[in-house]
């Protein structure tokens, strides 16, 4: 199994395509929930995510009532800038979904308050609103391959003319 990011209506085609070159290079799983702001045949979306879309593990819903149905089980994690805990204090297994809302908005609070004890935060200054969604999505990813010891990623670099002494 993987860790599956569910991005909740996106709105800007680059976010999604940078969000899916993520999700492949880290064996993520990708859940898109409609509405979407943008088709994902989009030039925009493929140039962001480049020559990676034959290899994303892609899923599309309905709706949010569509995607609950499907994984009714389903522990997510949900980011926000209102949570009490932050991404760093919770356990993610290989099985977690960890849900974003779109740029505008994020996840509507009616969603929020029925998950409060999952809702997740990235602290960041009081000044700012938040942070990129392309930025949040690859911070909170990178803390749960963490925690799984990055399992099954290359951990070691490979120079391309010179070798490791």
């Amino acid at each position: 199994m993987s860790l599956k990011i569910v991005l909740l209506e996106p709105e800007i085609p680059q976010n999604t395509g940078n969000i899916a070159r993520t999700c492949v290079c880290t064996g993520a799983e990708l859940h898109l929930i409609k509405p979407l702001g943008f088709s994902v045949d989009e030039k925009q979306v493929k140039r962001a995510g480049l020559d990676y879309w034959d290899k994303l593990k892609l899923f599309v819903h309905e709706s949010y009532d569509d995607f609950k149905a499907k994984y009714p089980e389903a522990k997510i994690f949900m980011a926000t800038t209102k949570a009490r805990h932050t991404y760093a204090d919770v356990a993610y297994d290989e099985n977690s979904f960890i849900m974003f809302g779109k740029e505008s908005a994020g996840i509507p609070e009616e969603i929020l308050v029925e998950n409060e004890e999952t809702c997740i935060r990235i602290p960041m200054s009081y000044e700012m609103r938040s942070l990129n969604l392309s930025n949040a999505v690859a911070v909170i990813l990178y803390e749960a391959l963490r925690q799984q010891n990055f399992s099954d990623l290359q951990e070691e670099g490979q120079l391309h003319n010179y070798k490791w002494e």
